[in-house]
C-alpha cells in the first residue's frame, strides 16, 4: 500500500512539474512590452505562480514518498531556480525591486542547501543546469550590488566549470575511443584492414565490418556484422556529440571571462550606491527649494528605454555596462529587512551556511520584510540587448502609445555612429566655442554656399530623397553600409509628440543638435512634432590624464559620469581608490553634496529656466541626472584643452540656466575645490577660462 500511495505521489509530481512548465513557456514567450501584452503576461505570471506554488508546496508535504520513487535533490533544485527565474522575469518587466529580492531569496536557498552539489556529477544535463542556475544568480547578485555574493559565486563557477569541462573531456574522449574507429574509405576495400579486433572484408559492393576471434591460424568465428554506412554513421554521430560538449565548454568559458571582465571593470570605484539614496541624494538644504517650485507643467517620470550597442562592449549574460549602470541609476535603494539578513557567510573550505531552516521549505511570501514601504515605486525600463533598429522603433513606439498623460518617456541610446560632413554638425557649437572656430565655420559656411548655387536639389533630381539628410546616424548592428542597421535622428522625430528626455552617448551624438539649416529632417532638436525634447548629447571624445591606465572597455565616460560623478572623476584624474583613502573620498563625496546643494537651489529659484527642463525638475531621478550633467559638462570644460572643448564637452538642448554653466562661480568654484582637495589642480585649466 506504501510502494502504491508512493507511485501515486510521484505520478501527481511529475504531472504538476509539466503543467508548470508548460505555463512557464507561456510567460516567457509572452510579448514584453504593450498594454494588451502587460494584461496576459499578468494573467499568465498569476497562473505559472499558483502553479509552481502548489508544486513546491506538494514536494515539502510529500517529500519522504518522492524521494523513495527516486526524486533527486538536483530536481528540487530545478523548481526552486525556475521560481528564482519566474521572478526575475517579472523585475525586469515591471522593475519593481520586491521581484528581484524573490528571486535572489529562491537562489540563495539553493546555494546554501547545495541541491546540485555532489548529484549526477557525470550528467551533462545536470551539469548545465547547475550552470545555468549560477549565471543566473550571478546576474541577480550583481543588480541588488550584492558584492559578497558576487565574489562568492565567481570562484564556484569559475571552478565549477573548469571541472565540468575536465569530466566531460575526459568522459567523451574514452566513450568515443571506445567506439568503432572512423573508417573514412568508402570504395571497395580489396584488403583486410586490422582495427584492434575488427577487421573489414569485401563483400559484394558493400564494406562489411566483421568481428572475429582467431583460433591458431586459419579458424575465425564470426561474432558480429554491421555495414560500414552504419558505422561510420555512429562514429559520426559520437564525433558530433563529442564537438557539441567541447563547444558547450568553450561558450561557458566565454561567459566566465564575461563575468571576469565585468567585475573587474568598477573594482575599487564603489564608493556608495548607485541607486537613489536618500541618505546621499536628498539634500536637506535644498528641499524647501524643491517643494515650492511650481512649473507651469509637470511631469512625471515613468518609463525609460534603454540599451547599448558596441563592439567588444563589457557585457555579462544580456546586460552590458553601460544599461547596467543606467538601471542602477534609475531605481530606489531598498532599505528593508533583507539587507540586515540571508547574509552570506562562507566556511574555509568555500561552502555556505545555511540559514534558512530545513531543507526544501522556502518562504513564498518574503516581500514585506524584504521591501521599503516609503519609498516610490521605480520607473518601468525596457533594457533591449544589442537590438535591431527597427527593434527600438517598435518598443519606443508601443511606450510612447501607452503613455499616461502628463509623463515623460527617459530614452538612453548607447551606440557608435557615423559623420557625413562634420563641419554641418557642429556649426552651432563652433559659434559657441569662439575664435579658434572661426576659420572652420566660415570654410562651413563657403562649403554650404557651393552646394546651394550648384543646382537643384537632390530631392528634385530624377525624383531621388536628399541623401544628405541621412548621412548621420548610429549604428545599431554590424558596420557596413546597410541602412538597416542604422539609426538616423529624424526617425526619432514621430516620438516627439510625446515629452522625451533623450540621452545619446555617441561619438556622433552631435547629429542630434541643430543644424543651420531648420529644414534638414535628419536633425531632432529643433524638429520636433509636439514636444521639445529635452536632450543630453555626449562628448565626441572621452578625456582622460593617463589614457594607458584606463581600460578602453570600461564603459563610457560620459554614462560613468551620470551614474557615478565621484568615480568616473577619479578614473577621469588617475586616482584609484584604496581602503586607507576612505575619509579622503567622503569628505570628496561631502564636496559634490554641498555642491548639487547649491546648484538645486539655484535652478529651482530661477526665472530664466526652459520648460523643458522646469517641467521634468520635481522628478527626483531626472533631477539627480541634471546635477551630474553640470557636474560633468564642468569638470571636463576645465580638464581639457580649451581650442579642443567641442570635442571633450557634452551638450545639452535647449541650454540650461546661465547660472550653472561652467563659468558661474557657483559651480566653477565647486569643481577647484574638488581638485584642491585630491591635490590635482594642476591637471585643469582654471585660470584660461
Amino acid at each position: 500500500m506504501s510502494s502504491e500511495s508512493a507511485d501515486v505521489a510521484f505520478q501527481t509530481f511529475r504531472a504538476l512539474v509539466e503543467s508548470a512548465d508548460r505555463k512557464f513557456g507561456r510567460v516567457r514567450d509572452a510579448a514584453a512590452y504593450g498594454r494588451a501584452s502587460e494584461q496576459q503576461r499578468q494573467h499568465a505570471f498569476q497562473k505559472v505562480f499558483k502553479a509552481y506554488t502548489r508544486l513546491w508546496k506538494y514536494q515539502q508535504e510529500n517529500r519522504a514518498r518522492l524521494v523513495e520513487c527516486g526524486l533527486k535533490r538536483w530536481e528540487i533544485g530545478e523548481i526552486a531556480s525556475r521560481i528564482g527565474q519566474l521572478y526575475f522575469g517579472q523585475y525586469m518587466r515591471s522593475s519593481e525591486c520586491r521581484f528581484l529580492v524573490e528571486a535572489y531569496v529562491f537562489y540563495e536557498a539553493i546555494l546554501s542547501r547545495r541541491y546540485f552539489q555532489g548529484s549526477e556529477a557525470k550528467d551533462l544535463g545536470v551539469r548545465s543546469k547547475e550552470l545555468r542556475f549560477y549565471a543566473r544568480f550571478l546576474l541577480v547578485s550583481l543588480i541588488l550590488n550584492r558584492t559578497d555574493m558576487v565574489n562568492h559565486l565567481v570562484q564556484r563557477f569559475v571552478a565549477l566549470v573548469d571541472d565540468c569541462k575536465a569530466t566531460f573531456r575526459v568522459l567523451t574522449a574514452t566513450a568515443f575511443s571506445s567506439q568503432f574507429r572512423l573508417i573514412k574509405e568508402t570504395r571497395l576495400i580489396l584488403y583486410f584492414i586490422v582495427v584492434g579486433s575488427f577487421v573489414v572484408v569485401a563483400y559484394g559492393i558493400e564494406h562489411v565490418l566483421v568481428k572475429v576471434c582467431v583460433v591458431g591460424r586459419t579458424k575465425h568465428k564470426v561474432l558480429k556484422c554491421i555495414r560500414c554506412v552504419d558505422l561510420i554513421s555512429r562514429s559520426q554521430t559520437k564525433r558530433r556529440k563529442v564537438m557539441a560538449t567541447e563547444t558547450n565548454f568553450k561558450e561557458w568559458k566565454q561567459v566566465v571571462q564575461e563575468i571576469s571582465r565585468f567585475t573587474k571593470v568598477d573594482k575599487g570605484f564603489s564608493f556608495r550606491p548607485m541607486r537613489y539614496c536618500a541618505t546621499f541624494d536628498t539634500h536637506r538644504a535644498s528641499l524647501p527649494y524643491v517643494a515650492r517650485f511650481h512649473a507651469k507643467r509637470v511631469l512625471k517620470f515613468q518609463d525609460a528605454l534603454l540599451t547599448s550597442y558596441h563592439r567588444n562592449e563589457v557585457k555579462f549574460a544580456e546586460l552590458t555596462l553601460d544599461v547596467y549602470r543606467m538601471i542602477q541609476c534609475l531605481e530606489w535603494e531598498p532599505s528593508g529587512a533583507f539587507y540586515l539578513k540571508h547574509t552570506v557567510k562562507p566556511k574555509e573550505n568555500g561552502d555556505t551556511i545555511d540559514h534558512s531552516g530545513a531543507s526544501g521549505i522556502i518562504d513564498m511570501n518574503l516581500t514585506a520584510d524584504m521591501t521599503d514601504p516609503t519609498i516610490p515605486p521605480n520607473p518601468r525600463k525596457a533594457t533591449l540587448y544589442r537590438p535591431s533598429v527597427t527593434h527600438v522603433i517598435a518598443v519606443m513606439a508601443t511606450i510612447c502609445e501607452e503613455l499616461p498623460p502628463d509623463c515623460v518617456v527617459l530614452v538612453y541610446l548607447s551606440a557608435s555612429g557615423k559623420a557625413g560632413q562634420p563641419g554641418l554638425n557642429n556649426v552651432s557649437q563652433m559659434e559657441n566655442s569662439g575664435g579658434s572656430s572661426k576659420n572652420s565655420r566660415q570654410k562651413v559656411l563657403s562649403q554650404m554656399s557651393q552646394g546651394q548655387n550648384s543646382g537643384p536639389s537632390e530631392t528634385q533630381n530624377n525624383g531621388k530623397r536628399d541623401l544628405s539628410c541621412y548621412d548621420n546616424y548610429l549604428w545599431f548592428g554590424p558596420k557596413g553600409n546597410s541602412g538597416s542597421n542604422n539609426l538616423y535622428p529624424g526617425d526619432l522625430i514621430p516620438f516627439t509628440r510625446k515629452p522625451l528626455f533623450l540621452i545619446i552617448d555617441s561619438d556622433n551624438s552631435h547629429a542630434f543638435k541643430a543644424g543651420l539649416s531648420k529644414l534638414r529632417s535628419s536633425i531632432l532638436h529643433g524638429a520636433e512634432r509636439g514636444e521639445a525634447a529635452a536632450l543630453f548629447l555626449s562628448p565626441l571624445r572621452p578625456i582622460f590624464k593617463n589614457p594607458s591606465d584606463v581600460n578602453s572597455n570600461s564603459g563610457s565616460q560620459f554614462t560613468f559620469f551620470l551614474t557615478a560623478p565621484l568615480s568616473a572623476f577619479c578614473q577621469m584624474i588617475g586616482l584609484f581608490p584604496s581602503e586607507a583613502d576612505t575619509d579622503v573620498y567622503n569628505e570628496a563625496e561631502n564636496i559634490i553634496a554641498n555642491a548639487f546643494t547649491e546648484w538645486e537651489i539655484i535652478l529651482c529659484s530661477s526665472t530664466t529656466m526652459d520648460l523643458v527642463w522646469a517641467q521634468v525638475i520635481s522628478d527626483p531621478f531626472l533631477r539627480r541626472l541634471i546635477l551630474r550633467f553640470i557636474f560633468c559638462r564642468t569638470v571636463i570644460s576645465f580638464f581639457c584643452p580649451p581650442e579642443e572643448s567641442e570635442l571633450y564637452v557634452p551638450l545639452c538642448l535647449p541650454h540650461l540656466p546661465s547660472s550653472v554653466a561652467p563659468t558661474s562661480e557657483a559651480v566653477r568654484s565647486a569643481i577647484v575645490q574638488l581638485a584642491m582637495h585630491f591635490d590635482v589642480a594642476d591637471s585643469f585649466h582654471f585660470t584660461e577660462t
